[in-house]
């Protein structure tokens, strides 16, 4: 059977969007287009044709950090305009109806099978209601709002506290009643570990006192960035390594319904050229004592493959090598857990379609 691949974690950005991104500068290595016809030459080894052994069925679009704020507008904080603007350009890329110079055709609505928009969620439940009722007004058509599987509002570049404020707990609440995800974004080698114990604090609060049905899903992002830059002779003993698996354990622990993604790491390795072929069993064999202690905690049923496109091209060795180099590294991991062919399908697509409830 062929096996189809959900790339679960992507950005899109035109350039005319540049601007409106939080994290662009002058020096920025991102600091140019990156849209569906970047991600078409990045994957293009990938064949798109559902007859081929393993194909590309679509990705998840995961908001950019555009420049916003809680509270929706006003005379001194950006109020919400940017990251809607991103859902009208995910709405046109979902309907194919390309505007000039942003990068993509008709054709390539096929590939969109999920948004993941930009969230006020720290403004709880109220402000999350009213942002996503204008959520629902950029997307245009039916079929498109409901592609809208989860909102991501990143806490890696927060202050301490604000995963268990109040708002923020009854926001994620909210998600959860509605069947919408709650992507978590993290960073345990930049933000530092007490990141990851406020996660899990949160975690445990949220999910209290709820049936698993009533529950939000929580998708974890990559890897929650652990340092993977640490000796590799010695990681077993790590103060780092060992307090990250501990938290880790206990985020899979916390309910079914949270989701650890696949991805991020070429951000946290030491850079690869782009020029030398990339040494993939030893890149497997270097992240395997991390990539155990999720497949151990998780389980294969609640890892899903994502790509970090275009992020892992900073470090991966630019655009036209990293998502494969990814996805091979991916695929010896995998051989590496000696899993079955069931369970690897499942991390290529099938756990991101049911964890976000994408209509396939």
């Amino acid at each position: 059977m062929p096996t189809p691949i959900v790339d679960s974690h992507i950005h899109l950005f035109p350039a005319s969007h540049l601007p409106t991104l939080a994290w662009h500068g002058p020096n920025n290595p991102l600091g140019s287009q990156h849209s569906i016809d970047e991600y078409r030459h990045a994957t293009s080894s990938v064949p798109t044709n559902p007859s081929a052994q393993k194909y590309l069925r679509g990705f998840i679009f995961l908001e950019t950090d555009r420049i916003s704020s809680i509270a929706e507008e006003g005379s001194e904080n950006p109020g919400w305009k940017h990251a809607l603007d991103e859902v009208s350009l995910l709405t046109r890329i979902a309907l194919g109806e390309p505007v000039p110079g942003e990068g993509h055709k008709p054709i390539d609505r096929e590939l969109c099978l999920g948004i993941v928009p930009w969230a006020p969620v720290p403004g709880g439940a109220d402000a999350l209601q009213k942002y996503m009722v204008q959520v629902k007004e950029r997307t245009r058509t039916d079929d498109v709002w409901r592609k809208v599987c989860g909102v991501r509002y990143l806490v890696q570049d927060k202050a301490t506290g604000v995963m268990l404020e109040a708002k923020f707990v009854d926001a994620l609440r909210w998600l959860g009643m509605r069947d919408l995800a709650f992507d978590l974004g993290v960073d345990a080698r930049g933000g530092g570990l007490h990141q990851l114990r406020e996660a899990v604090e949160m975690m445990n609060i949220v999910y209290r006192g709820l049936d698993e049905s009533e529950q939000v899903t929580i998708v974890i992002n990559h890897l929650c960035k652990p340092n993977l830059r640490l000796d590799p002779e010695s990681v077993f003993t790590h103060t780092e390594f060992l307090e990250w698996k501990e938290l880790i354990t206990c985020m899979a622990k916390a309910s079914n319904k949270t989701y650890m993604k696949l991805s991020g790491a070429f951000s946290e390795l030491p850079p690869l050229s782009a020029d030398t072929d990339a040494d993939i069993d030893s890149l497997v064999e270097r992240l395997q004592p991390w990539t155990d202690v999720v497949f151990d905690t998780f389980g294969a049923e609640r890892v899903m493959f994502g790509s970090d496109w275009p992020v892992c091209t900073i470090g991966g060795g630019g655009n036209d090598v990293s998502w494969n180099r990814w996805r091979d590294v991916v695929e010896g991991i995998l051989e590496k857990r000696d899993l079955k062919d069931e369970e690897k399908e499942g991390i290529w697509g099938r756990v991101a379609v049911k964890a976000y409830g994408i209509a396939t």
